[in-house]
């Protein structure tokens, strides 16, 4: 039941920073580790498609792991359809996580490219109105580039979303000014007891917390890998309504 009825969680975010357009909140829909493949097929992706843009979201991210473990399945059932149905007037917005690699990386950009889903890889984007996207690869990428480095190519007077897939090292999050971060890959354990192990593991391994003045949020993930149930957990899809002032 907890794998099949995602939670929807809704967070009010203040952002000390000025952008051109200000007036209403910015509506932000995030998920992480949908892990398409074999386990999540096509009829289940729909349902998340609608999940997302029944939010009617300005903004869509995704913090990694959309593909499970080979593009082959996803090719089959063409759920690029799926894909190409997520509306968001801001655009769509991805990281690669580890399973990209497992996948393999050329393979999963190849694929991601047949979507409207733009794959950040140590890039930054500026949105209309100022607000910028800082994409980190996967740290499955041994040469990626540190985040002192990426936030180099930041305005640091305006709004920085930083999306990490894996949630490593959130004190630099802090040092480096960003405003916030979005990452997933633990699904906070999944099955418990080993959500005792993914708390020892990560200094965050679920939910929302202030480090200084980021806020960081870590997903437990919209669908799941491997068998498909949860215990003490929950599948969930994160909808951030930022305001900068």
């Amino acid at each position: 039941y907890n794998y099949q009825h995602p939670k929807t969680e809704v967070f009010n975010i203040v952002i000390n920073k000025q952008t051109v357009h200000n007036e209403q909140p910015l509506k932000v829909v995030s998920v992480s580790d949908v892990h398409l493949g074999y386990g999540t097929d096509k009829k289940e992706l729909k349902q998340y498609v609608e999940m997302i843009n029944a939010q009617q979201p300005d903004l869509i991210l995704i913090g990694g792991d959309l593909i499970d473990n080979s593009v082959v399945p996803l090719y089959e059932e063409k759920m690029m359809e799926e894909l190409a149905e997520l509306k968001a007037p801001l655009g769509i917005y991805m990281v690669p996580g580890n399973h990209e690699y497992i996948s393999g990386i050329r393979k999963s950009m190849q694929f991601i490219n047949e979507t409207p889903i733009r794959l950040l890889r140590d890039n930054v984007v500026t949105l209309p109105g100022g607000i910028q996207i800082i994409g980190r690869d996967d740290r499955s990428n041994k040469s990626r580039l540190s985040l002192q480095k990426l936030v180099k190519n930041i305005d640091p007077a305006k709004p920085v979303i930083l999306l990490d897939h894996q949630p490593y090292n959130l004190s630099d999050t802090e040092n480096a000014g960003i405003d916030l971060q979005f990452s997933g890959h633990t699904h906070r354990g999944q099955v418990w007891p080993v959500s005792l192990i993914t708390d020892h593991l990560f200094d965050q391994s679920y939910g929302y917390r202030k480090w200084g003045n980021s806020h960081i949020y870590v997903s437990s993930g919209l669908s799941l890998w491997g068998p498909p149930f949860r215990i003490g957990t929950d599948s969930e899809l994160v909808v951030f309504n930022i305001t900068c002032k």
